[in-house]
C-alpha cells in the first residue's frame, strides 16, 4: 500500500472491505473485495475504491487492473442500511465513485463469480472486460426496495443490451445467469468456475503485450464514441490515430 499516493491519502490508510495487491513483475494490480461472505460494499468503501483507482491510474508502472473478490461471491451489493443516513444530493452522486473504473485510462478486468448484485454489478459494468462462470448471477433488484439502480447501472446496461432487455432486468428485478449474460453481450468471456483465475491471468498477459499508449487511446476513443454520433466518432478515431502515428506505431511496425 505504500505506493498509493493521493491528495486524500488519509482515506487510504485503512481500507474498508477490500485490499490492493501489486505484482511488480507483470505491471498488474488487483483490487480484491474482501468482506466475506457476500462482500457488501459500504459507502466508505465506494469512496475509497474511487481514490484507489485514481491513484493507480497515476502510477506509470501499473498497466492493467483486475477487480476481483474473496470467496464464492463477487458482491451481493451495497450497504442498504448505510444509505439511510446520507442526503438526497449524495444519493444522486453515487455513480461518480462507481464510475472510477470507466474513467481510469488503463484496462480494467472484472472477474465475477457467484452473486454480482446491485453495486457489485454496477462496478463490473464500469469495467472494460467482464469474466463470468456458471455460478455467476447478475441482478439490479433495487425495485424490490422502491428504488432504482443509483450508480450508473441503468444507463450502462441499456447501452450494452438495449432498452427492452434492460427493462426486463430492472423493472422485473430479474437475475441473469453467467451464460445468459454472455449471450447478451454483457460478459466478455464465459469460463468454468475453476478456470476463472487462469482465464483472468491469460487476459492480463494478452493486454500487457500491447502498447500501453495505444491501449489507453483505444479505451478513451471507444468510451467517447459510445457517447457520440457516428460521424463524430469517425472523426475522433482519425485524430487519435494521427497522434499515435509518430509514437508507438513506428515501434510496433518495425517489430513486425
Amino acid at each position: 500500500m505504500t505506493r498509493i499516493v493521493h491528495p486524500a491519502q488519509a482515506l487510504l490508510t485503512s481500507l474498508s472491505g477490500f485490499r490492493v495487491e501489486f505484482s511488480e513483475v507483470s505491471a498488474r494490480v488487483d483490487i480484491v473485495l474482501d468482506r466475506p461472505p457476500f462482500n457488501v460494499v459500504t459507502m466508505e468503501q465506494r469512496e475509497q475504491l474511487r481514490l484507489v483507482f485514481e491513484a493507480l491510474d497515476d502510477d506509470p508502472q501499473i498497466r492493467v487492473i483486475v477487480l476481483r473478490s474473496v470467496g464464492e461471491h463477487f458482491s451481493m451489493g451495497g450497504d442498504i442500511v448505510g444509505l439511510g443516513g446520507i442526503s438526497a444530493e449524495d444519493i444522486s452522486n453515487l455513480a461518480w465513485n462507481v464510475s472510477a473504473p470507466a474513467r481510469c485510462s488503463k484496462p480494467v478486468i472484472a472477474a465475477n463469480r457467484g452473486y454480482c448484485f446491485g453495486v457489485g454489478f454496477e462496478l463490473s459494468l464500469a469495467c472494460d472486460f467482464r469474466l463470468a462462470t456458471e455460478t455467476t448471477m447478475y441482478a439490479l433488484s433495487e425495485q424490490r426496495i422502491g428504488q432504482l439502480p443509483g450508480s450508473g447501472g441503468s444507463a450502462r446496461l441499456q447501452k450494452m443490451v438495449g432498452i427492452g432487455r434492460t427493462k426486463d432486468i430492472i423493472m422485473r428485478s430479474r437475475q441473469i445467469s453467467g451464460p445468459q449474460a454472455f449471450d447478451w453481450g454483457i460478459v466478455t468471456e464465459f469460463v468454468p468456475d475453476s478456470d476463472l483465475e487462469s482465464a483472468t491471468d491469460d487476459m492480463v498477459r494478452e493486454l500487457l503485450a500491447f502498447s500501453p499508449l495505444a491501449q489507453r487511446a483505444a479505451k478513451r476513443l471507444l468510451n467517447d464514441i459510445d457517447d457520440s454520433s457516428l460521424s463524430m466518432g469517425i472523426e475522433m478515431e482519425g485524430h487519435i490515430n494521427g497522434r499515435l502515428h509518430n509514437s508507438d506505431y513506428r515501434e510496433g511496425f518495425e517489430a513486425l
